[in-house]
């Protein structure tokens, strides 16, 4: 999505609720590139919320009503206009960026899973997942990804926010990516590295701002990391690992089975790191990027040995000509997650 770049500093106070049975809290809320984040007076995140899924519960209400999804149970009550004009301005643009299946594309469809119901046992399922990750709307992948933050939050808890190193993290992901379509965030525990989601979000764990001294080796891993979904589609790799019957409820139904879900989470955080990406695709995303390879061949391989092909070919020496941040966010960067 686009952000909205007048609301990027927007903060209000709110009523949040984080689930039915809970007691409703005085939140301030604050608007993100592409979240929403619910904290107290002390700037501790709350709640972090993907702005492309938030629902409005009272259209046309006042005091304006929002939850992060249709599924969840937390909600929040804003009183103050812009705020609310900000959201839904927000929401608009997702509606209208929305596709609008008719029935060319309903009779696509149909015709597709006719097809992959008669082949039966022998469709291959890596083919139906691609071919279903092909043609889900934007806003599906955004709820899939959603319900997956949800089920990771019992492991790694909720993402670190703090205004400063909020906006730290929004001046990476400008230096670092072309456009909106991929969210950082980084989280307090379960990811050592990083991790993607089958809506493009990338999980970094604190260590890659905490333990190091500079910011080339977490702009390396988000780098390989969007590398990576370059070369398969995160969305199919979910789908493939969850077998065909998960890919065919997404074909008819929009939604893919909350167990799916679940346990692609639990594998997202067990799973080793994945393999090195090869030399010749990684080495001129990190020049065009403008970012030095070596410190993240390093961290890799502490000794270099089974790097040495990515520092040998490394051609951005510093000083850096684009600094990938300032030393100011990237101090702020270091203490998104607090003490």
């Amino acid at each position: 999505m686009t952000a909205l770049t007048e609301y990027q500093r927007l903060e209000a106070t709110a009523i949040w609720r984080p689930d039915p049975e809970a007691q409703r809290r005085d939140v301030y809320v604050s608007l993100g590139d592409a979240t929403l984040v619910i904290h107290d007076g002390r700037e501790v995140a709350l709640s972090h919320w993907s702005l492309p899924a938030v629902l409005r519960l009272n259209p046309g209400g006042y005091p304006a009503r929002y939850a992060p999804g249709e599924a969840s149970s937390e909600e929040i009550e804003v009183a103050d206009p812009a705020m609310i004009e900000a959201i839904d301005r927000v929401r608009r643009a997702v509606e209208r960026a929305r596709p609008r299946p008719g029935r060319l594309r309903g009779g696509i469809i149909a015709a597709l899973v006719v097809a992959v119901l008669g082949a039966g046992v022998f469709w291959v399922p890596g083919a139906l997942a691609r071919q279903t990750a092909s043609i889900v709307p934007e806003a599906a992948r955004a709820a899939i990804g959603d319900a997956m933050l949800a089920e990771l939050r019992p492991l790694t808890g909720p993402p670190c926010a703090s205004p400063q190193g909020t906006r730290a993290l929004a001046a990476l992901s400008r230096r670092l990516l072309s456009d909106d379509s991929t969210t950082l965030m980084i989280v307090p525990d379960g990811v050592l590295s990083a991790r993607h989601l089958p809506d493009g979000t990338i999980l970094l764990g604190r260590a890659l701002v905490e333990d190091y001294e500079t910011p080339e080796v977490v702009a390396g891993y988000v780098l390989a990391e969007t590398q990576r979904m370059r070369s398969v589609d995160p969305l199919e790799e979910m789908l493939h690992a969850a077998g065909i019957g998960a890919a065919l409820r997404l074909l008819t139904t929009g939604e893919v089975p909350q167990a799916a879900i679940g346990a692609r989470a639990r594998a997202l955080v067990a799973q080793d790191d994945p393999p090195l990406l090869p030399a010749e695709g990684l080495v001129p995303r990190f020049a065009t990027a403008g970012v030095p390879i070596t410190p993240y061949a390093y961290a890799l391989d502490i000794t270099g040995e089974t790097t040495v092909d990515l520092i040998e070919a490394d051609s951005v020496r510093t000083p850096l000509e684009r600094p990938i941040l300032s030393d100011q966010a990237w101090v702020a960067l270091q203490n998104i997650c607090g003490p």
